[in-house]
């Protein structure tokens, strides 16, 4: 405390003089803001005079943008973006981009009184991956590194899980959008839509040696439906609303990938 910046000087001769001289030399695309709503709204932050410089006079002016988190009362309220964290906003409220932030363990930078409970699976972190997207968000994955810059083998093999996950499976997240279909609970498992042109994705969380029911619209005509990743037909019939494709019997050694599944709906 003895060196520590008065707080009644900090806004003036530290936040905002930084703030500008990272914009104007780096040209951000994006401005991730954190920590800034905990304590004071924006008149203590001056976050009206930034923003405005920044919209206004940056030199990135034409590109950027920037989150929802710097000051008291700005989040899921303004921003060009919203950011929750560990689940901590409801996405359903959002009416604008949205992001969801996390660990890959309870903390966002490498802490080493975690354990292995602490850190989620690969699973869970592609079934949290799958949900976001198909509400309409992007997901932010954090990962600290350790004290001598180096990414500890457990994020590594949670980051290597997931790249493999979407060799198989990337067509059915990037570029795809938030179908009106909402997601399914089955007893067995749950089903999560995007949509992509005329392509809808339906993936599902675990395997299932049956056939599965999938809502679709009835005016909708299906031409084709297919398994990411499996080069075998796929049996499937309409009835009324309901898509019914059968699962086909694969070992685990055919299966296309693991965790989860995706079937692409093409429609006429």
């Amino acid at each position: 405390k003895k060196y520590r910046i008065p707080l009644d000087k900090y806004v003036d001769n530290h936040l905002i003089p930084q703030l500008k001289e990272l914009v104007t030399q780096y040209q951000p695309s994006v401005i991730f803001s954190d920590a800034g709503e905990w304590d004071f709204g924006p008149e203590f932050w001056k976050t009206r005079e930034f923003l405005a410089w920044l919209y206004n006079e940056a030199p990135n002016k034409g590109e950027v943008v920037v989150n929802d988190r710097f000051c008291k009362g700005m989040p899921g309220k303004h921003g060009d973006y919203f950011s929750s964290e560990y689940k901590d906003a409801d996405s359903s409220q959002f009416h604008k981009y949205w992001e969801e932030s996390r660990g890959i363990g309870g903390s966002y930078g490498y802490n080493r009184a975690e354990n292995l409970s602490d850190y989620s699976t690969s699973e869970k972190l592609i079934h949290e991956f799958i949900d976001i997207v198909s509400r309409g968000g992007n997901f932010l994955l954090n990962v600290g590194p350790t004290a001598d810059g180096l990414i500890p083998v457990i994020m590594q093999e949670r980051l290597i899980d997931i790249g493999k996950w979407l060799n198989v499976n990337g067509e059915a997240i990037y570029e795809t959008r938030r179908n009106t279909l909402t997601d399914e609970q089955f007893k067995e498992c749950k089903v999560y839509y995007t949509k992509k042109g005329k392509i809808i994705y339906a993936i599902i969380t675990s395997w299932l040696n049956d056939n599965i029911e999938l809502t679709i619209n009835e005016k909708e005509k299906i031409k084709s439906v297919k398994m990411l990743g499996y080069n075998g037909d796929i049996k499937w019939s309409v009835k009324g609303q309901k898509l019914i494709v059968s699962i086909p019997p694969l070992t685990i050694n055919l299966l296309p990938c693991m965790h989860a599944w995706s079937f692409k709906i093409e429609l006429e």
